[in-house]
């Protein structure tokens, strides 16, 4: 039986890679700062610790360890990305964690990692017009990125890089595009937009008018939580190293896509564009080398995903309401 260790397995999209890899028949240990939120672990082994911690990585990485899924990182949706505030946090601990791993991977010759990297890396410059974003994997350098976020996971897939090159290292590097869907954080601060919007059009009564940040035109792509796991399951078994786009080019206007979910809730609600953290103008993934190296593309459509996130987010708030 396979051993694999999900780093970030209590986060969103660790959990889902978690009961996805039990699943498939691996021994799965997951490790994580807490619990999963929403939904039970799938895991074998569930470690809460600090990944900060060197002493603790060197017990949990142990020498029978075949795979690495590495998606533990200090981030949030663009409240806690875009202010500013959380900056030094954000560089410090999620670089902290990769050197960590990375070194004691080396140490017990571990077979391969996979490290989950962002959209958050390619140029703001790039993505200045909301009908025409450039997000070809090439496109990352000259390197401008619209964070510090951005500037972390290009620096920590140089990180990656450089690991496989002195130390041999197999790695796999993917660029995820706003991946959502059930059992992600859907309140407190660091949710992503389709979770956060999905929640205001619960929450609010017929009628009413729900705020949203920006003035509604910047675009996006967003990307089902299982058509996610299946592409990073694809390249991990796949020769390829990356980077990767994992997304859908299947791109929307914020105003848009409030519009979709409103829809989808059967309610008469307006919108009302406030000032707010809003990152580039516009971002969409581009697909042509998943295409071509691995064959991959989404099989639910944005209106199917989110009707699937609406309802259970919906359940969420009414759970929350009777409490």
């Amino acid at each position: 039986m396979k051993k694999v260790i999900v780093m970030g397995g209590g986060g969103f999209i660790g959990n889902h890679l978690v009961s996805r890899l039990h699943k498939d028949g691996s021994y799965v240990v997951a490790v994580d700062l807490k619990y999963p939120e929403c939904g039970n672990t799938k895991a074998n082994e569930f470690i809460i610790g600090d990944l900060r911690n060197i002493e603790f990585v060197k017990k949990i990485i142990t020498e029978d360890t075949d795979e690495i899924y590495q998606l533990a990182a200090d981030m949030g949706g663009a409240g806690y990305i875009f202010t500013g505030d959380n900056d030094a946090n954000v560089m410090h601990n999620s670089v902290l964690i990769n050197l960590n791993v990375l070194n004691e991977s080396v140490v017990k010759n571990v077979k391969k990692i996979f490290y989950s990297s962002s959209a958050c890396v390619y140029p703001a410059y790039n993505q200045e017009d909301t009908n025409n974003p450039k997000c070809d994997e090439l496109s990352a350098y000259p390197a401008a990125p619209d964070s510090e976020y951005g500037w972390e996971k290009l620096f920590s897939e140089r990180l990656y890089f450089s690991y496989n090159r002195n130390y041999n290292i197999d790695i796999r590097v993917g660029r995820f595009h706003n991946i959502f869907g059930p059992l992600g954080t859907w309140t407190g601060g660091k949710e992503k937009a389709p979770a956060a919007i999905c929640r205001k059009v619960s929450e609010a009564i017929d009628g009413e008018t729900i705020e949203i940040w920006g003035d509604g035109k910047q675009t996006r792509s967003f990307l089902y939580i299982d058509d996610c796991i299946d592409a990073v399951i694809r390249f991990m078994n796949s020769n390829f190293k990356g980077p990767l786009n994992i997304g859908s080019e299947e791109m929307i206007s914020i105003n848009d896509f409030t519009k979709m979910i409103i829809e989808i809730s059967g309610k008469n609600l307006k919108i009302k564009n406030i000032e707010g953290p809003v990152g580039v103008k516009g971002r969409n993934s581009d697909n042509k080398m998943i295409r071509e190296k691995l064959n991959w593309e989404p099989k639910l459509s944005l209106k199917q995903g989110i009707t699937e996130t609406y309802f259970w987010i919906k359940e969420q708030v009414s759970k929350k309401t009777a409490s």
